[in-house]
């Protein structure tokens, strides 16, 4: 399997997953030129994604999704009471309700209910050949029941959106950081990394820290408050990387 993050932050989100047979979005975020020009970094081409997606409503999630739909006809994942707030899925015919964990021809589709300021949003573990891959950003804290299900996996794509010392000191107005804050927020670095430190296990290979706030974070604060979490809790793990929001990763193989 395949694994690369074409772009992530308050701007626009999207990551591709490859399986020997099928070709997967999560999100699609950004516009169809720049989604072209990177998935082409991966020898994929638009015309062959077979499944997107959508973790919640937000543009930065689902700025493409009209376009794609209309001239490439994907089939799209997402959550029942999503439907109500995505335009342009009314009259769409290839769509899969996400009730509960299914599986969607080569690979296993865990989902994850988070909690973000929409009316529904869903964070995802991909399974494929006994690797699995765990995305989840935007959600002001993950539900301890999850732990179990999402615990030493081959790869986390994890939300470390703000430093709260940077956010409180911040230009922001106060109802905006009462928002991040919340629990229909975003997951801080500490939070982040807190979370991070309970489920690395002996079968984790990567962590992708992503949907970095460009004003109240950045990517030494990040990966510092990360590498002194898991020390706080003897946790050994170095293969920690940093989404981005114009520059996709390295493709990492899993």
């Amino acid at each position: 399997m395949l694994v690369s993050v074409l772009a992530s932050g308050s701007k626009g989100n999207c990551t591709l997953i490859k399986t020997d047979t099928k070709n997967i979005l999560i999100d699609v975020g950004m516009n169809l030129k720049y989604l072209c020009e990177k998935l082409k970094e991966t020898n994929t081409a638009i015309e062959d994604i077979d499944y997107i997606f959508i973790t919640h409503s937000h543009k930065d999630h689902t700025a493409a999704l009209k376009t794609i739909i209309r001239r490439y006809n994907p089939t799209i994942c997402i959550g029942q009471k999503m439907l109500m707030e995505i335009d342009g899925l009314d009259d769409y015919k290839d769509i899969i309700i996400l009730v509960d964990d299914v599986t969607i021809d080569d690979f296993e589709v865990g989902i994850i209910k988070t909690s973000h300021d929409v009316i529904e949003s869903n964070g995802y573990i991909i399974t494929y050949n006994n690797s699995s891959v765990v995305y989840i950003t935007d959600t002001g804290y993950i539900n301890n029941k999850y732990f179990k299900k999402i615990y030493n996996k081959t790869l986390y794509i994890m939300e470390s959106n703000h430093d709260v010392e940077m956010l409180m000191h911040g230009s922001r107005p106060a109802w905006v950081k009462k928002r991040v804050l919340s629990d229909k927020g975003h997951l801080s670095n500490m939070a982040s990394s807190f979370y991070l430190s309970k489920l690395i296990g002996n079968n984790t290979k990567y962590v992708i820290l992503a949907h970095l706030s460009q004003e109240n974070n950045t990517e030494e604060i990040a990966l510092n408050t990360l590498k002194n979490t898991l020390d706080e809790y003897n946790v050994e793990f170095n293969n920690i990387f940093i989404a981005k929001q114009n520059e996709k990763t390295e493709n990492f193989i899993i």
